[in-house]
């Protein structure tokens, strides 16, 4: 039968590449005991502990703490059910810094101040039930008490964020921008005068129609002129104009032309506020959808047409 070959702890360090005072710390923990020791009353270690300490340094590296390391080459526990533990730590880790890494990046871009920062910090660590209580107060201010019934109940569902549990910097960094433009007095007020807007010309307790959606004839009209290239304020474009009044006519103050053409830029100007556009394109960002299209090129060709008019 051959002899075990031992091993001192310093021929040990050299083999693993580990340092003597690590080793010696293993050892009295009890993950690395020594096979035997010399007639000195030196430790000696054979080969099962070059495994061992390859294993320990392992799950070292992986982050499991060395009571639980011990357990494991005890066989007190299951490496797998310890894994299991430590990578649902990891995943709350791998987003509390994902978190932080997203509101430095923010503060870098935009030369924040200390209260801007606690401000983007807070809303970044907000819980689930505080985002929602959150975007429901928005909501609520902007869409309470307006229209009739369930009128506005698919608007309010594709206005909601819904930030994913692991998300990346950039949908973080969404939803901190849209998070502070939902708490913009002004930026309600505006998107609840938008909203107002378009139940002026509903039926009462019939759902949005496609007929009545601003948004929707303008750029139906529209968009061809601007695509061909067609001046607003040109005597080419007086039909699109005023196919367009036609088109609008019974959402608007019908009292004369020039009043009617007069509430449509008004209306459309508002439509037109950047802040709308850029809640959506956050929207978009946050929820994993694709980038909104922009009324932008529509509205302004509208509002310039209207303005030659009047």
């Amino acid at each position: 039968m051959n002899a075990r070959t031992l091993y001192s702890i310093g021929e040990l360090a050299r083999r693993t590449g580990t340092t003597v005072k690590t080793i010696r710390f293993y050892s009295d923990y009890g993950l690395i005991p020594p096979a035997d020791r010399s007639p000195a009353g030196y430790r000696l270690y054979d080969s099962d502990a070059v495994a061992r300490l390859d294993l320990v340094r392992t799950l070292r590296d992986l982050g499991l703490d060395l009571a639980a390391i011990r357990k494991v080459m005890d066989r007190e526990l299951p490496l797998s059910d310890v894994a299991e533990v430590h990578a649902e730590a990891l995943d709350v880790q791998i987003r509390i810094l994902r978190l932080r890494r997203a509101v430095l990046t923010a503060v870098a871009r935009r030369g924040a101040t200390p209260e801007e920062t606690h401000l983007m910090h807070k809303l970044a660590t907000l819980s689930e039930t505080e985002r929602q209580q959150l975007v429901g107060d928005f909501l609520g201010a902007v869409f309470g008490d307006v229209g009739a019934g369930s009128m506005f109940t698919g608007a309010m569902r594709s206005m909601t964020p819904e930030l994913p549990a692991n998300p990346d910097t950039e949908q973080v960094q969404a939803w901190v921008e849209l998070a502070e433009l939902s708490q913009d007095a002004d930026f309600r007020a505006l998107v609840r005068h938008l909203a107002q807007e378009q139940t002026a010309g509903y039926d009462q307790g019939g759902p949005p129609a496609r007929h009545n959606d601003v948004a929707a004839i303008v750029r139906d009209q529209i968009t061809p002129a601007v695509a061909a290239g067609v001046e607003p304020a040109s005597l080419q474009a007086d039909p699109t104009v005023t196919a367009l009044m036609n088109r609008c006519a019974h959402l608007l103050d019908r009292s004369d032309d020039a009043t009617s053409r007069r509430h449509l830029q008004a209306r459309l100007e508002r439509m037109n506020d950047p802040r709308r556009e850029r809640y959506l394109s956050l929207l978009a960002v946050i929820n994993g959808w694709p980038e909104p299209e922009s009324l932008r090129p529509v509205l302004d060709w509208t509002v310039g047409a209207l303005q030659a008019r009047t």
